[in-house]
């Protein structure tokens, strides 16, 4: 297997169906269920949605479901603490459920054609939920990794991995900051629970795109992070906060939303009694 971390994704093939083992982009969709619709949202995106709506698509190589309870959500970092006068996503505290699904390299375009007329196509079927809200769907170019362990885990098979948390981070870079520059990097100690973390550059909606939603302006200057752990948040979520003030104090850039999730367990309703 590939694990190329490094590099960007290569432009869209045509010509080779071989479908090399290599991560080039992924879908990110944070969404609120309504209240008193928790278990009934949870249930169709799990038994229906994350399948027919990405999973049976093309070119899609991995996907995995997290969810952020009311516990996690009081130890994000939003507005209040980047000093930003308006929450990125509207309101920091919104956003229970995130789904993550890899995409091939070299494959966006593809795999973006089909899900949108997939999309389409559920809608006019009726396999569509109404009771929910988009609080951040985007589409991200992979850019990178920074692993605790020499031989650690691929990039490609995070979502495979029983990492027991994930910490949602982005970053944004001052005005007139070079769009593909990487923002201040960290060291991963040998003994930190965060095994690994990714970096992505979002790729602006294109315009008529079928979802609205706050945040997607300005993305150009901003870096999605993902970290994954071993352990439960509560043991190394001080370590994002001392990257957060860290890169403040830099001047290079700000963290200017980051929340931590669990992975949800398939099959079961656990978590939906614990969002609020």
């Amino acid at each position: 297997m590939s694990t190329s971390t490094d590099t960007g994704a290569t432009s869209d093939r045509v010509d080779d169906l071989g479908g090399e083992v290599v991560l080039g982009s992924m879908l990110f969709t944070l969404v609120e269920p309504h209240k008193g619709h928790e278990v009934a949202y949870h249930r169709w995106y799990e038994r229906d949605h994350f399948y027919a709506g990405c999973m049976v698509g093309p070119w899609f190589l991995s996907g995995r479901r997290w969810v952020s309870t009311r516990e996690l959500k009081d130890m994000r970092i939003g507005a209040d603490t980047d000093g930003s006068a308006e929450p990125l996503f509207g309101d920091d505290a919104a956003g229970s459920y995130l789904a993550l699904y890899w995409v091939l390299d070299g494959r966006a375009a593809e795999n973006t054609d089909w899900g949108s007329r997939q999309v389409k196509w559920l809608h006019e079927n009726g396999r569509m939920f109404p009771h929910r809200d988009h609080i951040h769907t985007l589409l991200y170019r992979y850019r990178g990794a920074e692993r605790r362990d020499d031989d650690g885990v691929p990039a490609e098979l995070a979502l495979e991995h029983p990492f027991r948390s994930l910490a949602a981070v982005v970053v944004e870079r001052p005005e007139g900051a070079e769009p593909k520059s990487p923002v201040p990097q960290w060291d991963l100690a040998p003994d930190s629970s965060v095994a690994l973390v990714l970096r992505w550059s979002g790729i602006p909606l294109p315009p008529g795109a079928p979802v609205t939603q706050p945040g997607t302006d300005g993305v150009k200057r901003r870096e999605m992070q993902l970290w994954f752990a071993d352990s439960e948040p509560e043991n190394w979520w001080p370590a994002v906060e001392a990257y957060a003030a860290g890169l403040r104090e830099s001047g290079d850039g700000v963290v200017r939303w980051a929340s931590p999730f669990v992975p949800t367990v398939p099959g079961t309703d656990r978590y939906t009694d614990q969002l609020w």
